[in-house]
């Protein structure tokens, strides 16, 4: 018997209606941690390098990047941070159906 791969886990997590509406919830706070430690990554920057241009600590770059962080930075944040990196901020609304 082979072993349940993570896919095989997450379709059947998600097959429960409450485990999908709270994963919903947290795709876009996790997406957008992706990409900030990403774009953070590509400029060649560490932590505390973002931290010393932003003029703040490494451990609130470190908490903005945290998946499991229970803070919403603000858009004022985010905006710094893209421009620290060498992006500007979009933002998009998409339907919901």
């Amino acid at each position: 018997m082979t072993r349940p791969t993570f896919a095989d886990f997450k379709t059947k997590a998600l097959a429960d209606p409450s485990v999908k509406t709270e994963y919903d919830e947290l795709a876009l706070s996790y997406e957008l941690r992706k990409s900030l430690i990403g774009l953070r990554q590509e400029a060649g920057l560490t932590q505390e390098a973002l931290a010393d241009m932003l003029h703040t600590q490494k451990s609130n770059i470190s908490r903005l990047e945290n998946v499991n962080s229970t803070t919403s930075p603000k858009l004022s944040t985010i905006e710094d941070y893209a421009n620290a990196v060498g992006y500007k901020l979009k933002i998009s609304f998409e339907p919901m159906h």
